[in-house]
């Protein structure tokens, strides 16, 4: 407890942070002008990285697991960042946290799986199977999942393992629409704005880890 509200500090300045870098990062077109205000998605990191870092030290008490997904949500909160400003997840950041991912999960390492019967096997199989079965419903449904969806959904995967991920998206999900009809209320979208889909996924791998 004596560690929720510092790192609820933590994450705040974290999501100001990464909303500094998405305004600059990846390159953005000749003609974009970075505001300096703050926009809905300012307040949208923000909120979300106070949440997240606030909530890590209840879940996780063993300061290699608070470490470990230290790391994890941070690089998740920047690309959230990056999705949200430019609707990119830039190789910068997924391709490493594949590797990051499967090195703590081949380790032993995973604060979701370590120490579960078959947890090896639940993560390999989330991590091979979320992006499979993303890929096959977005060619069904003629959707614009990216590139940068898919990897990303395999370093979900492998830290989460199949049940976490599960009720991760659900959440996800549904927290992600509550959002969605509170922006149009606000007219800061519409029924047309194009949605991109990795916030579900990063939203989902939040709940993944913190809260199942």
């Amino acid at each position: 407890m004596t560690l929720a509200i510092p790192l609820l500090i933590v994450g705040a300045l974290l999501g100001l942070v990464a909303d500094f870098v998405s305004r600059r990062w990846p390159q953005h077109e000749e003609d974009y002008v970075p505001s300096s205000g703050i926009r809905w998605q300012t307040l949208v990191l923000v909120a979300t990285g106070a949440a997240v870092f606030a909530v890590l030290p209840l879940r996780w008490v063993e300061p290699r697991d608070q470490l470990i997904l230290a790391v994890y949500c941070a690089a998740l909160l920047v690309l959230l960042a990056t999705d949200l400003d430019q609707k990119l997840l830039p190789d910068l950041i997924t391709l490493p946290l594949i590797v990051f991912s499967g090195a703590v999960l081949l380790l032993g390492w995973s604060p979701v799986l370590a120490g579960k019967e078959l947890g090896l096997v639940s993560g390999v199989a989330a991590g091979i199977g979320l992006p499979i079965l993303l890929f096959v419903s977005d060619r069904i449904l003629h959707g614009e999942l990216g590139g940068g969806d898919l990897k990303l959904a395999v370093s979900i995967g492998l830290m989460s393992g199949v049940a976490a991920l599960v009720f991760g998206l659900l959440v996800a999900s549904i927290g992600f629409s509550v959002v969605l009809i509170a922006l149009m209320v606000m007219r800061r979208l519409s029924l047309k704005s194009a949605v991109p889909f990795g916030p579900v996924l990063i939203l989902g791998a939040f709940a993944a880890v913190l809260l199942a």
